[in-house]
């Protein structure tokens, strides 16, 4: 199956594909650099810090982030709090969280107008490939670290309705069942 990025577009919930876990990734391939690409534009565009390849229909273990640098943020701190540019993080493996979770809202650009506490420990090791295959880890706290928890919550079929504490689900819960019956129209 080859995948045209040019027609690639966020999946919104509660589509199916959004549940299912995604699949390793055997090899680089011109049209994972292009898709990669294009995911990128699309977070842009919807002025996220991440996405998904389940969020554009694709079952892959791939994510792209882009935490920018801002006060409190930087790429060279350690650890790092911001990414200097997007990066793509391919079969990526969470490991080391430090500390107790801590609550912080959360957005998700599948679930529009849809924002709760989520619980996440505030620092994190990353294990993943890049675009050119290597493997590479990184050690990230704050919001870098909870992006990568939610994005490799993608990855496993995992929303954050799914994570939220208890008094966001119950703030969110019309929200949410206005998206499911507006699914069955």
């Amino acid at each position: 199956m080859t995948t045209d990025p040019a027609k690639l577009s966020i999946v919104l919930y509660p589509d199916p594909s959004l549940r299912k876990k995604a699949a390793m990734m055997t090899e680089v391939t011109p049209e994972v650099r292009a898709v990669a690409a294009r995911m990128v534009e699309l977070m842009h565009e919807a002025e996220g810090v991440g996405l998904a390849a389940p969020q554009v229909w694709l079952p892959w273990r791939l994510f792209v982030a882009f935490v920018p640098p801002a006060e409190g943020r930087s790429p060279e701190s350690s650890p790092i709090t911001a990414l200097a540019s997007p990066r793509v993080y391919i079969n990526p493996i969470l490991t080391s969280p430090v500390g107790p979770p801590e609550p912080y809202e959360e957005g998700c650009l599948s679930l529009p107008d849809i924002n709760g506490e989520v619980l996440r420990p505030t620092t994190i090791t990353i294990t993943a490939s890049d675009l050119e295959g290597k493997t590479f880890a990184q050690t990230g706290a704050g919001l870098l670290a909870r992006c990568w928890q939610h994005e490799t919550d993608h990855l496993d079929g995992i929303l954050i309705i799914d994570r939220m504490t208890q008094m966001s689900r119950l703030k969110n819960r019309a929200a949410i069942r206005d998206l499911n019956k507006g699914s069955k129209r």
